[in-house]
């Protein structure tokens, strides 16, 4: 059986949410998170037909690879998930190991969104997410949006 969202993430409940897509296999958060919904990005392991990984980043389930990965497409560092007119940021979340479990893109609105796994896309507060199943924010990168968004 399939547990619910909220209770996966008690916080939610709280603090709303809203799913946005219907389940869809093809992609997952790290994947939405960079704007790709035709692939599952993930690093490990390398030989997997259907894993996608950028060109040229580091390959490992660390918080530096995942920056590598976020990097090739644009993002870059900052120190803050404060909406910052004319770009868009993503979060990656990790356990106290530091390893990535998850990353959320946010929207002009301050809202995040994410894909859960294999499930749904939800539109959420950020940190409503933090807990068991996704760690805590480790990072936040963001990248110029086109002319055209």
């Amino acid at each position: 059986m399939v547990r619910p969202i909220d209770e996966i993430f008690p916080a939610l409940a709280k603090g709303g949410f809203r799913i946005t897509s219907p389940v869809d296999k093809r992609y997952n958060c790290i994947a939405h998170a960079a704007g790709d919904l035709a692939n599952w990005w993930w690093p490990l392991p390398a030989d997997v037909r259907d894993v996608y990984w950028p060109a040229g980043a580091t390959r490992g389930e660390t918080l530096t690879a995942f920056q590598d990965a976020f990097s090739s497409v644009g993002f870059v560092a900052c120190d803050n998930d404060d909406v910052e007119s004319g770009f868009e940021k993503v979060a990656l979340f990790a356990n106290d190991q530091n390893i990535p479990l998850h990353a959320a893109r946010q929207q002009a609105n301050g809202r995040w969104i994410s894909k859960l796994g294999e499930r749904e896309d939800i539109e959420h507060a950020l940190r409503d997410l933090v807990g068991e199943a996704y760690g805590a924010v480790a990072l936040i990168m963001k990248r110029a949006l086109s002319k055209n968004e």
